[in-house]
């Protein structure tokens, strides 16, 4: 009984380690949650972010493309879409901050974070033709229906 507690406590505590383990660190160690950050943390942690947001997308994008593989005109409309969202986000980005030379050192930082938050905006979107919509929107396109 002794020993199905203590295997029951440490089950317990098990989620918090492995979210502690979960927060990304910069290259010097330190957690990227720490609001004792360098500037060149910050703009490090802001990198993961994106990079982490980037890989997000192109695992959502591949599955969307897998599940379509069979429909051609999808396919290639999809992928122009897609093209076309790129080159909006690197637009977005340059426009928001069209003068590097006079932004300082936070301008990694800021252009690491609109990138992310850019790209997990497109995530939930191209995660609609992975969850599908309601049964009877006449207007989902190419959206699956959502099975009850």
């Amino acid at each position: 009984m002794k020993s199905l507690l203590i295997l029951l406590a440490l089950t317990a505590c098990m989620p918090a380690v492995a979210l502690a383990d979960a927060v990304p660190r910069t290259s010097d160690g330190m957690a990227c949650d720490s609001p004792n950050q360098s500037q060149a943390g910050l703009n490090q942690c802001a990198g993961i972010g994106a990079t982490a947001a980037d890989a997000e997308l192109n695992r959502v994008y591949a599955r969307v493309l897998a599940a379509n593989a069979g429909d051609t005109a999808f396919v290639t409309r999809f992928k122009a879409a897609q093209r076309a969202w790129v080159a909006f986000r690197d637009a977005q980005i340059a426009a928001r901050f069209p003068d590097p030379q006079n932004a300082g050192s936070v301008l990694p930082m800021c252009q690491s974070s609109e990138y992310e938050q850019l790209t997990r905006a497109r995530v939930a979107q191209l995660k609609q033709w992975l969850d599908g919509t309601e049964e009877g929107d006449v207007c989902a396109g190419s959206y699956p229906m959502r099975s009850r």
